[in-house]
């Protein structure tokens, strides 16, 4: 038995049906929802982190097959695979994978846990090195609701890294957004932002929290004092 089908069968033999349906629900995978049709075997991230552990020296090409899946664990496993296989790599190896996961994203990096937990690490990492910024305005621009999730995510590297701006940047080029997982994301990187800086928090809500989509503006100041937080909630009442 080679290596994928080892692991596809690991991960089959984890599938728990009764949290299959609980997840299909969380994950708003019914008819219309953002995540339709995606399938889950109700599988906890905690086991899929502690499974891939086995499966390190996995080719690159079965990681793509995995990223191919219609099976949102597979997928979940796959990425887990391609951080790893990107941090551990030359810089051939890096580029190789940031262009592997730009070609499955939106199509097969569909769902918010998928973005979230790989965006930063991957496209924020690699265009923080390479200097390749307007990648991640390209992406702010797409018509894909994951595209767009994945560009404003990828800034949380150079948030961690003491750059702002590129943050700044996007969230004012996504205030028109008309998706809530965007006004979500914007906020929570919006917020991250002022835990480090909350002057540069303070001055973009100044100038745009009239602009702001209310959920976007909810998440970027729950971390503020309850009179900065009244301060500009009072001011869009």
């Amino acid at each position: 038995m080679n290596e994928l089908c080892a692991l596809e069968n690991a991960l089959q033999m984890l599938a728990n049906p009764h949290k299959q349906p609980l997840l299909q629900r969380f994950f708003k995978t019914g008819k219309g929802d953002y995540a339709e049709g995606d399938n889950f075997l109700g599988i906890t991230v905690p086991e899929q982190r502690r499974l891939i552990k086995h499966f390190q020296q996995l080719a690159l090409q079965d990681i793509e097959t995995l990223l191919q899946s219609n099976i949102h664990e597979y997928r979940f496993c796959g990425l887990l695979l391609l951080i790893s296989r990107y941090q551990k790599g030359n810089e051939t190896i890096k580029k190789t994978v940031f262009e592997l996961y730009l070609k499955y994203s939106g199509s097969k990096i569909n769902n918010w846990d998928l973005v979230d937990m790989s965006a930063p690490l991957i496209v924020g990492h690699f265009i923080y090195q390479n200097e390749g910024f307007e990648i991640l305005e390209e992406l702010a621009q797409s018509t894909n609701l994951w595209q767009r999730r994945i560009a404003i995510v990828a800034t949380f590297y150079f948030i961690r890294q003491g750059s702002f701006q590129e943050t700044l940047q996007l969230c004012e080029k996504l205030l028109n957004d008309q998706h809530d997982l965007i006004h979500k994301a914007s906020g929570w990187m919006l917020r991250e932002v002022g835990k480090r800086n909350e002057k540069s928090l303070l001055t973009f809500l100044e100038t745009y929290h009239l602009l702001m989509p209310r959920t976007m503006l909810r998440y970027s100041i729950e971390k503020l004092t309850p009179d900065q937080r009244g301060y500009f909630l009072k001011k869009r009442a």
